[in-house]
């Protein structure tokens, strides 16, 4: 155990890590005995970053996925002393159990860091159950995804009991709840609007928060997509124009730009004295740094959209503290779950919808669907405690 000690420790991110023979999964209990491998990683950190390279296209998906498989195999080697392809069943049993409440504390836990500096630490804090259920579904998936590339023998994870969900009640269970309503999305717009524009800097910074704000709401896209993407992308056909975007599993398709997004795009090209519209081949970012000099990263985009709520939220808890709560919560996608779900309550058809979002199934986009929710609600209303209470009061 001081060899790992003396290899790893302290906890170090997934590129620093590095194993020993005894460690690396060359030889662990779980590796599959066939001869057919259809990846040529021979041991476990070269085989989980196969697997990550099949989110580089996602940057968001990509971290996510690396924090955890990142967790997952330090702790096999730190804490269990074993290579993650020799964890079986049991020792997720315990994974689990230490996802709850990371020991000790000075070693695994510290205040958000940058992965270069001596004070990073895998966690923040002990997980809560919905983040810790994530956490072995993504690890899951890891899993599976060594299994059926003939590294590993099988998922322990796949042995896991799993609660059956009646088909009726999915449509109930699993609709979307993050997003913002239309109060809020309009307090959310307000705030924006009246941010200062005294200096140079603070009228860069209203414009791309504002056109950022509008890509997100009118268009729905994640925020990768807008990372990667040049003014070109929007596109006009036939007198209208279309937004051209290649997203999720590298498919391509054309969204409608409205005039209010037409409006948006416009205003903000005009502050950069480029052309009102883009013309083919214009290689513009989308989002432009403040000196407009250059684009912003997915990150960089999220930091935004988060330091916006936030301060937003600070305005408004002075009044309303339920619904700072719930801005302060929003994040990037919350605002393609937002734009997707103020589509349907505008009654846009389901089809539509479907083609915006560019969902695969019909069912998936069916989970924006929340107006059957409010009549029902209010349908209630006639049920009373007391079926009299009205002529009582009157």
């Amino acid at each position: 155990m001081k060899n790992i000690e003396k290899v790893i420790a302290p906890a170090v991110p997934l590129e620093l890590i590095s194993l020993p023979d005894d460690l690396n999964g060359r030889h662990g209990a779980n590796r599959a005995e066939t001869c057919v491998k259809l990846i040529q990683a021979d041991n476990d950190l070269d085989a989980i970053k196969v697997w990550l390279d099949e989110y580089k296209d996602s940057p968001q998906t990509y971290r996510n996925y690396r924090k955890e498989a990142e967790r997952l195999l330090l702790w096999s080697i730190i804490e269990k002393g074993k290579p993650l392809s020799g964890l079986t069943r049991e020792d997720f049993t315990d994974f689990k159990a230490f996802l709850a409440n990371p020991q000790p504390v000075n070693q695994w836990c510290g205040p958000r860091a940058p992965r270069h500096s001596q004070d990073w630490r895998p966690f923040q804090g002990p997980l809560k159950e919905s983040s810790l259920k994530q956490a072995l579904v993504i690890n899951s998936s890891l899993m599976n995804y060594l299994v059926e590339a003939g590294y590993l023998a099988g998922n322990p994870l796949a042995l896991a009991r799993r609660r059956v969900r009646s088909q009726s009640k999915s449509s109930e269970s699993n609709t979307i709840e993050r997003f913002l309503e239309e109060d809020l999305w309009l307090i959310l717009l307000s705030y924006i609007n009246n941010l200062p524009q005294d200096t140079d800097r603070e009228q860069a910074h209203f414009q791309r928060v504002r056109f950022l704000l509008s890509l997100l709401y009118l268009l729905g896209p994640r925020s990768s997509e807008i990372a990667e993407h040049t003014m070109s992308s929007f596109i006009e056909v036939r007198g209208k124009w279309w937004w051209e975007v290649t997203g999720k599993g590298r498919k391509t398709a054309r969204i409608p730009v409205n005039d209010d997004m037409l409006s948006a795009l416009a205003s903000y090209r005009r502050f950069h004295d480029l052309t009102e519209l883009p013309e083919p081949g214009d290689t513009t970012p989308l989002i432009l740094s403040l000196k407009g000099t250059s684009g912003i990263t997915s990150n960089m985009i999220y930091r935004i959209v988060k330091d916006v709520v936030s301060k937003a939220a600070d305005v408004l808890e002075q009044t309303e503290p339920h619904k700072a709560a719930k801005l302060r919560k929003a994040s990037t996608h919350w605002f393609r779950h937002t734009a997707i779900t103020h589509q349907a309550d505008k009654g846009i058809e389901l089809r539509y919808l479907k083609k915006s979002a560019r969902h695969e199934k019909i069912d998936t986009t069916s989970r924006y669907m929340h107006a059957g929710d409010e009549q029902w609600h209010d349908a209630m209303q006639v049920h009373r405690l007391n079926s009299d209470s009205e002529e009582k009061d009157n």
